[in-house]
């Protein structure tokens, strides 16, 4: 359990913000999998303050979702305060800054990672998004920009000083991406110096590691990204057989054609690629699944491998 101000999250396994994975069906997939906690994907505060409609689409969210954090990106203090406020009125449980995202197309505009090397703005944007809202604010940081800069401690500090009453943290730092081992002792540092929860993320691959991750850093939870792709059960640690697997597919499959339209199927793919990698004798049968646009022809696939596995 993790208790951030008033909001009780009832688990201590989160699924992480994926640019392109971590839309409205998949949080409830991983939700009904077993993740305490889910967020969106990183959200421009600028384009939620311009109202434009794509972006707010990525902040939609249904009740099976929750709780569910929004996750804003941008560099103006201002802006993101004023983002922050726009998006609390669509009632999500708590409001998170991006401070962590190393895409070159964030970084080079001022935000995400590279905010890291200007403390003075984090400090700003935290303080603007605190004093604009009631939720609780959360952050997810990195260990630093670059070796050289690795400034976690003076970050943590930062954040708490601004009202920040969660934070998430990589354990690499911004230069190194998702390359090397994830430093597990500098998240367990922050982890026993914050006077905040701390959720750990990095190199998670499976529910035994979450555990063990857990026990050893101190953390008050941790958080799971390209693992959970494909194998949302990583957040209970029950593997399902195949007939299971399939019937979670199926459920994947319709909740993106109903919030995308025929569309869905396509988006779908990204997942489906991941999912029947994990499904036995499942190979002969991938190329025509990710080349169908129809979905009842998706589905009857599906029932192929479900019949092949009886």
């Amino acid at each position: 359990m993790i208790t951030v101000k008033n909001l009780t999250i009832q688990g201590t396994m989160v699924l992480a913000p994926l640019a392109g994975f971590t839309d409205s069906p998949y949080r409830r997939i991983a939700r009904d999998h077993g993740a305490a906690l889910v967020f969106t994907e990183l959200i421009s505060a600028e384009g939620v303050v311009r109202r434009n409609r794509k972006t707010l689409d990525l902040a939609r969210f249904t009740p099976g979702e929750r709780p569910l954090g929004i996750q804003l990106f941008g560099k103006d203090p201002d802006a993101m305060g004023e983002a922050a406020a726009i998006v609390e009125d669509m009632g999500p449980d708590l409001i998170d800054i991006n401070l962590g995202c190393c895409a070159q197309r964030i970084c080079s505009n001022g935000g995400g990672a590279s905010l890291l090397k200007d403390l003075d703005a984090v400090e700003k944007i935290a303080a603007s998004i605190v004093s604009r809202v009631r939720l609780p604010v959360s952050a997810k940081i990195r260990l630093g920009w670059d070796d050289a800069g690795k400034n976690y401690i003076e970050t943590l500090k930062c954040l708490e000083g601004a009202g920040v009453s969660l934070i998430s943290v990589h354990g690499r730092t911004r230069a190194q991406k998702y390359s090397s081992s994830a430093d597990w002792d500098a998240i367990a540092e922050i982890a026993g110096r914050a006077a905040v929860p701390v959720i750990g993320n990095g190199d998670i691959r499976s529910h035994n590691e979450a555990a063990k991750r857990l026990r050893n850093s101190g953390c008050a939870g941790v958080m799971i990204g390209r693992a959970a792709v494909g194998n949302p059960w990583i957040f209970s640690g029950k593997k399902p057989d195949t007939r299971e697997m399939v019937g979670l597919i199926k459920n994947h499959l319709t909740l993106m054609r109903d919030y995308y339209g025929d569309y869905g199927v396509v988006l779908m793919r990204k997942h489906l690629v991941k999912y029947i990698h994990c499904i036995r004798n499942a190979s002969a049968l991938r190329n025509r699944i990710m080349n169908t646009l129809d979905f009842d022809e998706v589905l009857s696939l599906l029932d192929t491998i479900e019949a092949d596995a009886a």
